[in-house]
């Protein structure tokens, strides 16, 4: 049973963390190379990991996906981490207010954006994005923003995510001192309660028992002074 319950808790720490990795802000320090279309029809499954159309589209399978073409610094643990260069794919549609919550409704200037540093093959800039590049699933992380930096080895500082940990981890540690001073108040004494209730019956019947038991050897020492001697 302990060895589920460990189970249990890695395999929804390992969730949890895949989760964050997934949806919290990542930025990318590059170069842009290219832009591109691409009408695409998505499976039921590669919709789970595609935002909203454009705002003011239908919703459908068709998509007529925005591609940024890059050259970027590799990067490791949410940018803290670099290796050498590599090209990236990032896809670039509107997250519009529902999830995830990037509020994101200009991806047509987004696309401007990228195609004026085209033209500027030496101009290093940085991608906030969301999202994984799984190329056997045809998914790209989602470009939410662009800005100019002054070089390659520029190193963005992941404020927001620093920021979200904290008040994540004070936000646990809130929720597990309030639901401590909740068992200690509440439910610590309902089961302190309840253990006395079954102290109590368990003790009456053991009495209950023991009257029977006195009352059966009653009749049992009558019948033996009832036999005749042999």
């Amino acid at each position: 049973m302990r060895k589920i319950k460990i189970s249990f808790r890695i395999l929804a720490f390992v969730l949890a963390g895949l989760f964050l990795h997934y949806i919290l802000p990542q930025q990318d320090v590059l170069r842009v190379t290219g832009i591109s279309d691409r009408i695409v029809t998505l499976s039921s499954f590669q919709r789970y990991f595609y935002a909203q159309t454009d705002a003011g589209e239908d919703e459908g399978s068709i998509r007529d996906l925005r591609l940024i073409n890059t050259e970027r610094k590799r990067t490791y643990l949410f940018g803290l981490v670099r290796m050498g260069e590599s090209v990236m794919v990032y896809r670039n549609e509107d997250t519009g207010w529902i999830w995830p919550p990037y509020f994101k409704f200009d991806s047509s200037n987004l696309e401007a954006q990228a195609q004026a540093f085209i033209a500027r093959p030496d101009q290093w800039v940085v991608v906030t994005h969301y999202g994984w590049r799984i190329p056997f699933l045809t998914l790209y992380p989602n470009a939410v923003s662009i800005k100019e930096v002054s070089g390659p080895d520029y190193r963005p500082i992941p404020w927001f995510n620093i920021f979200f940990f904290i008040f994540l981890m004070g936000g646990l540690m809130f929720l597990r001192a309030m639901w401590r001073q909740f068992r200690e108040r509440s439910v610590d004494p309902l089961l302190d309660a309840a253990g006395d209730r079954v102290d109590e019956v368990q003790a009456e019947v053991a009495e209950r028992k023991g009257r029977v038991a006195r009352w059966m050897d009653t009749w049992r020492s009558k019948d033996n002074k009832q036999l005749p001697p042999e």
